[in-house]
């Protein structure tokens, strides 16, 4: 990267724009005027520091943004999250003693060959007095990390660190020299992982997101990554991720390392078992890496542009393989019995089925699982819903039953027989009826207090037994470090959630798996809830509906037998389920 930039006599004024922007996205969005937004500026601003221009920025303009915030609106907890393929020096220097500004940045790092090539930009960079904890480094010490290596590190660096946190306000660095083909970053990330990233950020501070513009040089990547970072803040559905879900030895090197650097400051690690990694995978490549760099200046800019070509035509095709059209419903349900208890502005009402379509449904394919008639009409509401969403004719649904085992069961077997062929379902409560997983289709996470008996858990059935604290939300461990990183390795077609009786988890807990797995299968959810549950079906139909996530109460952080469980689970499933792989102790399958 070239250490200076050109200045003409607009620069200053452009550079005040930038600012400008930035400041007046973030009045918008505390004055609650909109949910969140992204500012279009240039030039950048991560790089400048209190005394001095650098690396093309002359402002920090999200520094200064969090700082704004801070005297006008009077907020005490703001989290940046750093993005861009460069380490952005200058906001953790501003803010590194500041416990009030949680600062996260991602990086291509190399160990310290890569610009701005700085000791303090390794994970053992935590932060100065007050501020210890309070910067979090997570470097990238090989160039090609991709779609899962990113989500990885949110799933067991960030967001862990960020529910505990718990944020007013989140400003995102939002460089896009991280995705594919830029020819400073030289990463693998394809557009629709920052829709991902995006979607997570979106479940925190109450929805109150500012995204602001950084790095970015490969034009038809740069924006891609920007339209798929927008259209999620509108509320587009995420589309699928695409790539192998299983992060490479040196992301987990990275992740394994932070995760130890920041053990003393942070309860949710309090009871894990972490430990710092000196023999680190890459070291040998930095030796061949200086033995084989004899390239010309003329040679490498032939390559960059070979290679630009070569990404622009791959993206040209991949859009159009991920992308969709969004279905014209967002949210539906029935007219059912107990749907005027949530019904509003975010769901509407599609058209029942008839009794007699219903009993010639279930007498033909699911009559060993319904018994009684009275169970009929709910059932045929939920099957209403579900076949539009199977459809594309609607996003997601809500259903209202007297018996969510038994409706979760037939959503099942009727989503496979339709043609689908990964269908997740997340259970919690007793299920007292537990479909056949043997063939792959559909993949079960049974929440529940006790062990349902007679089933143990296996590849595609997993019993996850979690018992909420009574005195606040405990639930963040489970959701970060298993639920997701589970269902991301599976990658369904479709998401059944249905509560059930005796349900261990409170409203907010619920609410939060709701939002959260909404980035999976094209956001394509059903919700299957005991009719009982008037204040759970008003939540869960907002958080589909698009709402900002519910506060979820008091951050408790998880008993040491919770964090053993975890940890159980992730060593028996990590290798079937590799997005589980935080640490290197077990192997790793990708490079």
């Amino acid at each position: 990267m070239m250490l200076f930039s050109f200045i003409r006599c607009s620069t200053y004024r452009c550079a005040r724009l930038a600012v400008g922007a930035t400041l007046q996205l973030v009045d918008a969005v505390i004055a609650g005027k909109v949910r969140n937004g992204m500012a279009l500026v240039r030039p950048p601003g991560h790089h400048s520091q209190r005394n001095a221009a650098n690396g093309f920025c002359l402002f920090n303009n999200v520094a200064i943004a969090a700082e704004y915030a801070k005297l006008k609106y009077g907020l005490q907890r703001i989290l940046i999250v750093d993005w861009d393929v460069h380490h952005g020096q200058g906001i953790q220097y501003i803010f590194e003693e500041d416990p009030s500004v949680l600062y996260f940045s991602w990086h291509r790092y190399e160990h310290q060959e890569f610009w701005p090539s700085l000791k303090e930009s390794d994970y053992d960079a935590v932060g100065r007095g007050k501020g210890k904890g309070f910067n979090i480094n997570l470097p990238w010490n090989k160039v090609g990390m991709g779609n899962s290596d990113y989500l990885a590190a949110f799933f067991h660096v960030l967001l862990p660190v960020a529910f505990e946190f718990d944020p007013e306000l989140v400003i995102v660095s939002s460089g896009y020299d991280s995705g594919i083909g830029d020819p400073e970053g030289q990463m693998n990330a394809t557009p629709e992982v920052f829709a991902h990233l995006t979607h997570f950020l979106m479940q925190l501070a109450n929805g109150k997101l500012c995204v602001i513009l950084e790095g970015g040089y490969h034009l038809k990547s740069l924006g891609e990554s920007v339209c798929m970072t927008v259209k999620t803040l509108l509320g587009d559905p995420v589309p699928q991720i695409t790539g192998e879900m299983a992060p490479c030895l040196s992301a987990v090197e990275s992740i394994q390392n932070v995760r130890a650097a920041h053990k003393p400051y942070w309860k949710w690690l309090a009871y894990e078992e972490t430990s710092f990694l000196q023999n680190l995978s890459t070291k040998s490549h930095l030796v061949k890496k200086a033995n084989s760099n004899t390239s010309t200046e003329h040679e490498t800019k032939i390559t960059n542009n070979n290679n630009t070509v070569k990404v622009e035509r791959f993206l040209e095709l991949h859009m159009k393989n991920i992308l969709f059209p969004v279905p014209p419903i967002k949210t539906a349900t029935t007219g059912s019995e107990g749907s005027e208890h949530f019904l509003s502005e975010h769901v509407q009402l599609v058209k029942e089925m008839d009794k007699t379509e219903i009993k010639s449904l279930v007498s033909g394919f699911y009559a060993d699982l319904v018994k009684e008639d009275k169970i009929l009409l709910p059932l045929g509401s939920m099957l209403a819903i579900l076949d539009k969403i199977l459809k594309k004719e609607v996003c997601n649904g809500i259903a209202a039953s007297p018996a969510a085992a038994l409706s979760a069961a037939v959503a099942l077997r009727h989503s496979v027989r339709f043609g689908f062929q990964r269908v997740l379902c997340v259970f919690v409560g007793d299920m007292q009826i537990i479909p056949n997983t043997e063939d792959g289709k559909m993949l079960i996470i049974n929440i529940c207090e006790k062990e349902q008996p007679g089933k143990t858990s296996c590849k595609h059935y997993i019993s996850l037994n979690w018992k909420e604290d009574a005195e606040g939300n405990d639930f963040f461990s489970a959701v970060l470090g298993f639920i997701l990183p589970v269902a991301y390795s599976y990658q369904p077609n479709l998401t059944v959630i249905a509560v059930g009786p005796n349900r261990s988890l409170g409203i907010s807990g619920i609410s939060l798996l709701v939002a959260l797995l909404q980035g999976l299968a094209e956001s394509r959810i059903i919700a299957v809830i005991e009719d009982t549950e008037i204040s759970l079906l008003q939540s869960v139909a907002k958080a589909l509906g698009g709402a900002s996530t519910p506060p979820f109460g008091i951050y408790v952080p998880p008993t040491q037998e919770k964090v053993k469980k975890i940890k159980a689970l992730r060593d028996q499933f990590q290798q079937e389920w590799k997005m589980l792989q935080c640490s290197v102790k077990n192997g790793i399958s990708r490079n």
